[in-house]
């Protein structure tokens, strides 16, 4: 089974609105090591007892995109060439851009699942091509994305509507959602969470909260159904400043549990 490495990007310069989610990372870590709880997963498996998991700690990011990009497709090939599985920590979305780049590079298109209450499709953001509300444009116009599947979606306007036809992507919006209506897609499988896709009553911790959104059970209920092996995931945009008692972080610690035992349940992509 392939091991996971847990690494954490630390930045936020690509946020709008405000910023804060560079000290997310930091955030999860803790409450992922906290005596609150312990390391099981609800499939089983048990990280570091059962699935074999290291975490590098955070990469040394500034606030240089160009550099930080580089850096972040550095360190997700070496992994990937190793045979292991990258699971990122934000930082805003835009770290998703880097991290597919490079698994596609390795792995060819990617099939991405990516739970959300914003799409991320604008054309640029305030004049920002790389705003953390533009990644899935980036990634779909480089071609990195062979089926571009987005859950929990809320607040589609006509733009980014016009932008989801143009990359043909497929939405699954909240309005009537069920996790049925999730496709399970195949290999090589890319998983991106940000975790405003989640109803901000159990994830306050995020600088966008969109009333409406995906209960952790559904999420639970959509990821524990793909069976595709995975080559890569994140968990995003986490803003400990808003966060409270610490439950948009103990959410993305189990997040890391789960999204850990998914991949060592669905093994390798056949290199």
């Amino acid at each position: 089974m392939p091991a996971i490495r847990l690494f954490g990007l630390p930045t936020d310069v690509n946020s709008s609105f405000e910023r804060g989610a560079a000290a997310g990372p930091a955030a999860i870590r803790a409450a992922l090591r906290s005596d609150r709880g312990n390391l099981a997963s609800e499939l089983g498996p048990e990280i570091g007892v059962d699935i074999a998991f290291a975490d590098d700690g955070d990469l040394p990011l500034s606030e240089d995109t160009a550099r930080d990009d580089a850096a972040i497709r550095r360190h997700v090939t070496m992994l990937q060439e190793d045979g292991e599985v990258p699971l990122a920590l934000g930082g805003d979305h835009a770290v998703t851009v880097p991290l597919v780049e490079a698994a596609a590079t390795c792995f060819g298109p990617l099939n991405i699942l990516h739970f959300d209450a914003h799409p991320d499709l604008y054309d640029d953001f305030g004049g920002n091509p790389r705003s953390h509300a533009s990644p899935f444009a980036r990634i779909c116009e480089a071609g990195h994305a062979s089926r571009l599947v987005q859950v929990g979606i809320r607040t589609l306007n006509g733009h980014c509507r016009e932008q989801a036809e143009r990359f043909g992507v497929e939405i699954v919006p909240m309005a009537g959602f069920t996790p049925g209506a999730v496709p399970v897609l195949k290999g090589p499988l890319y998983i991106s969470i940000d975790l405003d896709g989640i109803d901000p009553a159990e994830a306050p911790g995020v600088a966008h909260p969109e009333p409406g959104g995906l209960t952790v059970r559904e999420v639970l209920a959509v990821l524990h159904k793909q069976t595709a092996p995975i080559v890569g995931a994140d968990i995003v945009e986490h803003h400990p400043g808003r966060d409270v008692g610490g439950v948009t972080a103990i959410l993305g610690a189990k997040l890391v549990r789960e999204l850990a035992a998914l991949i060592d349940r669905n093994g390798p992509y056949p290199s």
